[in-house]
């Protein structure tokens, strides 16, 4: 088991997840060894790392190398990478060829696994993406200025089965309803374009949730929000965003809170029952 003064890999998308990541672990003591996906990931991380590599979408081998290179003997995912991306920016080496033609179902958590797993049979064991960062995950009640209605309740309540349906089905992790009416289900367009376009068909007062999938692996693509979330909801006229407290992730809490107040919007955090309703108190 490696102790922590051993070197901890980063395997980056995009987005301020894996600064924030390798910060942290550098106040444990870890030095972060990472590599960067070009086109997503911030120029910034290689300023925070002891050694660092570029890399394109499907270049396993280069990175298991890499981390080889350096010692790394544990590892996280961290960040965004623009799901379209997959059919248009793909360049896979060998080892990432041959991953990819043994996977059949190629949704989000599918291809995770299957790279954690080939990871691990390199002695690389993927840890996860919270490992120094708790304090971000999604706390639970309402969070904003502004409370729930009734029909908002029950919204919420509604759009919970329907996400938690989606998320088994692997498809996405986020709905939005109104009336009882789902309006939009994200798939890989991502949160914000299912936002906007959800708000389109609703005009105004949608609702908005977030969960995590069940089973969805602790070590990767937790359901994230911050200030953009807030920008696509005041753009779309929604009214409530309702998100999976403690399986998510809240960047930027202030700023977006505060966003969120002067837009009259209910931001709330929700937690699951022993059978796997949803709870609206903390």
């Amino acid at each position: 088991m490696p102790t922590t003064s051993e070197p901890i890999g980063v395997i980056a998308g995009g987005g301020q997840f894996p600064l924030l990541f390798a910060q942290a672990a550098g106040r444990e003591g870890r030095r972060v060894v990472a590599v960067g996906h070009r086109g997503e990931t911030d120029p910034a991380l290689e300023g925070l790392t002891t050694a660092f590599r570029w890399v394109k979408l499907g270049q396993l081998g280069k990175i298991i190398k890499f981390f080889h290179e350096h010692r790394v003997r544990e590892a996280a995912f961290l960040g965004t990478i623009t799901k379209t991306r997959i059919f248009t920016e793909v360049w896979p080496d060998l080892k990432g060829l041959s991953l990819w033609n043994k996977i059949d179902v190629r949704h989000d958590d599918s291809i995770l696994r299957a790279i954690a797993s080939t990871l691990e049979e390199e002695g690389i064991r993927v840890v996860e993406s919270t490992l120094y960062l708790r304090e971000l995950l999604f706390p639970a009640g309402v969070l904003s200025k502004r409370r729930l209605s009734p029909e908002q309740e029950s919204d919420i309540r509604f759009g919970w089965r329907i996400a938690r349906e989606i998320g088994r089905l692997d498809i996405g992790q986020c709905v939005v309803v109104r009336d009882g009416t789902v309006l939009a289900v994200e798939a890989i367009e991502g949160t914000d374009a299912a936002i906007r376009r959800g708000g389109s068909l609703a005009r105004q007062g949608a609702v908005v949730v977030k969960l995590r999938k069940p089973g969805q692996d602790f070590r990767f693509d937790l359901p994230a929000i911050g200030p953009g979330t807030i920008a696509s909801m005041r753009e779309a006229r929604a009214a409530v965003l309702a998100v999976e407290a403690g399986q998510s992730l809240f960047f930027d809490r202030q700023e977006a809170l505060s966003q969120a107040n002067r837009a009259g919007l209910v931001v709330v955090g929700v937690t699951a029952t022993e059978d796997g309703g949803p709870t609206l108190g903390p």
